[in-house]
């Protein structure tokens, strides 16, 4: 039986230098700085991500609200740099 992946869609909110990690670490991630989606609306990251199979990983409040309001998704991950680091 084979592992289940995961893959992940770093929000603009979240540095690069998350996904350069992830990947030394063989996670599939993709940022919103790499799509050239900056400065786009939280609802359609979430969507993207959906639609793309990434789960969304942000430190904004914001997807939990949308999450609580049973808006589509593939999964949140919700952490805030204050209580983590890269290394995390």
């Amino acid at each position: 039986m084979s592992e289940a992946a995961i893959s992940l869609y770093l929000d603009e909110n979240l540095t690069p230098k998350i996904a350069a990690q992830l990947r030394r670490r063989g996670i599939n991630v993709v940022t919103a700085h790499e799509l050239g989606t900056l400065g786009d609306s939280d609802e359609n990251h979430l969507k993207r991500a959906r639609e793309m199979g990434y789960v969304l990983c942000t430190q904004d409040t914001d997807y939990l609200i949308m999450d609580a309001q049973n808006v589509p998704h593939a999964g949140i991950v919700f952490g805030t740099l204050e209580d983590h680091s890269i290394g995390d």
